[in-house]
């Protein structure tokens, strides 16, 4: 009985027990923080590639051939001036055209991974209306 009454009493180790308990939490924290940033960079990448886009598709160039820029071309601007973060996929999407106007489309989709589970596929969208020559 006075030997149960001293482990009880004795505190040795009681911190090597709260971190391995804590430990798998805090990793969880730091990693979907990490996978946050990386959503946050592939938003980044998506504007730039739809600016870039953007900025290509309003050319006009003016020579012994009028050239405005074909639809091909545009995607393939996109495409070329994305920056792509290690984990997820982009598509990018046919331009819509309208009377005077296209609007250019990137989807971004990423499978969330939080080391000890798997989380949903988050998938974001943005487009972007240009203005053109008609």
């Amino acid at each position: 009985m006075i030997r149960l009454a001293i482990l009880k009493r004795d505190e040795r180790g009681a911190a090597a027990v709260e971190f391995a308990l804590a430990i798998p939490v805090l990793i969880s924290f730091i990693w979907g923080i990490f996978q946050t940033g990386m959503l946050l960079q592939a938003n980044a990448a998506m504007q730039h590639a739809l600016g870039e886009g953007a900025r290509y598709a309003t050319l006009y160039v003016a020579s012994t051939t009028d050239h405005r820029p074909s639809d091909t071309e545009i995607v393939a601007k996109i495409n070329s001036s994305m920056i792509s973060p290690p984990a997820g996929s982009f598509d990018v999407d046919d331009p819509i055209t309208g009377a005077g106007f296209k609007t250019l489309s990137v989807t971004y989709t990423m499978p969330m991974d939080f080391l000890f589970f798997e989380g949903p596929t988050v998938t974001m969208t943005r487009s972007k209306k240009v203005y053109v020559v008609v």
